[in-house]
């Protein structure tokens, strides 16, 4: 079984860049938006961190020690779709052409507005979550999710769920009114070796009526189906 993390999910922002005071900088900006943040320093840590990390988006410096960080963005590219940010001193059309032309979804130069920054991170991250779920907010009933900035509200109350609370409810709610096996479940949320981690399912669900629903004993929104799965039924928003 997996530990969980006892803190909130945050959108995590991975900072590439060889300079010390400029992630010092970005680090700070970033925390005092909410958001959590990892560091590399050149390019090949960079890939290495992109693929461990997961990160929601990267700020990408163009001008690495080891390689062009468009080469960083073109291995990115082979197999994630993660917004980057090009952040750099280059700004001559060709070299913004370039970068946007390998897959970067904007591009900011040196020195920058750390407000524009900011609005430029949250337009990409909604963009992002538009794509892969559809709409930047989920609404099912008394409950909304802010899929942008991983909050979940209940009756307009914003509410804490776990890192995991949270996916598995997100799982629901993408999935709301259809019936879904305790091994789709598993597969998708914790991945194909928690499959039949059966007990396991049981104990999240469990926690997770208790902060959704109004008699969590009477569910009323994830119901069970006996020996099969579970099924999240569609209320008004």
């Amino acid at each position: 079984m997996m530990p969980d993390n006892p803190h909130n999910k945050k959108n995590i922002i991975l900072i590439v860049d060889d300079e010390p005071q400029i992630r010092k900088l970005l680090k700070i900006t970033l925390k005092d938006e909410g958001f959590g943040v990892e560091e590399a320093e050149n390019g090949a840590q960079a890939i290495r961190m992109s693929a461990s990390v997961k990160p929601d988006l990267i700020i990408l410096d163009l001008g690495l020690p080891d390689m062009d960080g468009k080469e960083v963005l073109q291995n990115i590219r082979e197999w994630s779709q993660v917004p980057v940010i090009v952040c750099s001193v280059r700004d001559a059309d060709k070299e913004v052409v370039a970068a946007l032309g390998m897959g970067a979804d904007d591009y900011v130069t040196k020195p920058f507005n750390p407000d524009v920054l900011i609005a430029r991170i949250l337009a990409n991250l909604r963009k992002s979550v538009t794509q892969e779920a559809g709409e930047p907010d989920l609404e099912n009933g008394r409950i909304r999710m802010d899929l942008v900035r991983h909050e979940v509200y209940i009756d307009g109350q914003n509410t804490f769920l776990t890192p995991k609370e949270y996916e598995l409810l997100r799982y629901f709610m993408v999935n709301r009114g259809k019936m879904i096996t305790h091994k789709q479940v598993l597969k998708d949320v914790w991945g194909p070796a928690h499959a039949d981690d059966m007990q396991y399912l049981r104990v999240y669900v469990s926690q997770l009526r208790e902060k959704i629903e109004p008699e969590p004993k009477s569910p009323s929104y994830v119901v069970t189906e006996p020996g099969v799965g579970y099924r999240m039924e569609v209320f008004d928003s």
